[in-house]
């Protein structure tokens, strides 16, 4: 399938809450209030390096997107790309689009000199897993994750 991926820009605000509520509810959580705003206004912010570029069918039709940051490693004294969020419209999957998503953003990466891209996904997405299996083999760390209040 022939696609186009370009940055979000503020006229695409609509699309880009639908299909990010789409994403939530795909791995079973909700948007916090303010969320919206908050993680639009990260991408908007250019002192912050939060990215978010859009998937495009042949039609010229929002199909998906993929949120992407640089973070610290500190083993690697250096920074990596983390890709954060990466979804595909259920309608468009298999088409590619998910493919050309990732490689967009690992060469976004490499043209910021970062020599890696990372990302998590939970167990149960199969089908994405087969996806991200063609690149890599999962690695061998587990995550945990914590609240900060010590009460619960």
């Amino acid at each position: 399938m022939t696609c186009t991926i370009r940055p979000l820009s503020p006229a695409d605000r609509d699309i880009w809450e639908t299909l990010f509520q789409a994403y939530a509810e795909f791995y079973k959580t909700r948007v916090p209030d303010g969320g919206f705003d908050t993680v639009w206004g990260w991408i908007f912010d250019q002192s912050n390096p939060f990215w978010c570029d859009l998937a495009l069918d042949g039609a010229g039709q929002v199909r998906g997107f993929a949120q992407y940051q640089q973070m610290h490693r500190s083993l690697g004294g250096g920074m990596v790309c983390y890709l954060s969020d990466l979804y595909v419209h259920p309608s468009a999957r298999g088409l590619g689009l998910g493919r050309a998503l990732i490689d967009h953003v690992r060469a976004t990466a490499r043209a910021q000199g970062l020599t890696n891209l990372r990302w998590l996904t939970q167990e149960f997405n199969y089908g994405a897993r087969q996806l991200y299996d063609s690149y890599s083999p999962k690695s061998d760390f587990i995550l945990y994750s914590i609240g900060t209040d010590p009460q619960g």
